[in-house]
């Protein structure tokens, strides 16, 4: 199944693009709706091809967009139940900065939710310039600190569950 917006190859079950998010097939009926998780000014922010991005993320999956640091424009897919993020390469989120430590935090998806862990570094972690203490529910527009990269939190529009 091809994408009428885009031209992307779809799976053929799929009721939206998770490229650009267009609807694929008509209402039937299903009284199942789509929650807004994010407001219009959350997005403000990003440019045009994030907000796409953020807009096509499919259920269960959320994105990280870095607002500051040496990296600032850069998104971080959230697709698994455990991403770590820290200076070291085989990090999930590879943050290349000294003031990162080579373990530094893990977001972790269960219940319908992510929430953010330090793993013991330095220089911690921070949700809205709040130091964490332990593990952190993330909320849409939240921001991450790690180390001197600042990265706000988007939840797929399709639900987190």
């Amino acid at each position: 199944m091809t994408c009428p917006k885009c031209g992307s190859t779809v799976a053929p079950d799929s009721n939206f693009c998770p490229h650009c998010g267009e609807r694929l097939r008509e209402h039937t009926g299903d009284t199942t709706g789509v929650l807004k998780l994010l407001s219009s000014d959350m997005l403000e922010d990003l440019t045009e091809e994030q907000v796409r991005a953020v807009e096509a993320l499919p259920q269960g999956s959320a994105l990280l967009v870095a607002v500051r640091g040496q990296d600032r424009g850069a998104r971080y897919l959230l697709d698994s139940d455990s991403v770590g993020a820290g200076r070291t390469p085989a990090s999930d989120i590879f943050l290349d900065d000294i003031t990162v430590s080579r373990h530094h935090c893990v977001f972790e998806r269960a219940g319908g939710q992510f929430t953010v862990t330090d793993q013991g570094s330095l220089n911690g972690t921070y949700v809205n310039r709040r130091l964490t203490t332990g593990p952190v529910v993330l909320r849409a527009g939240d921001e991450v600190q790690i180390g001197k990269f600042r990265l706000v939190f988007y939840p797929s529009p399709h639900g987190l569950g």
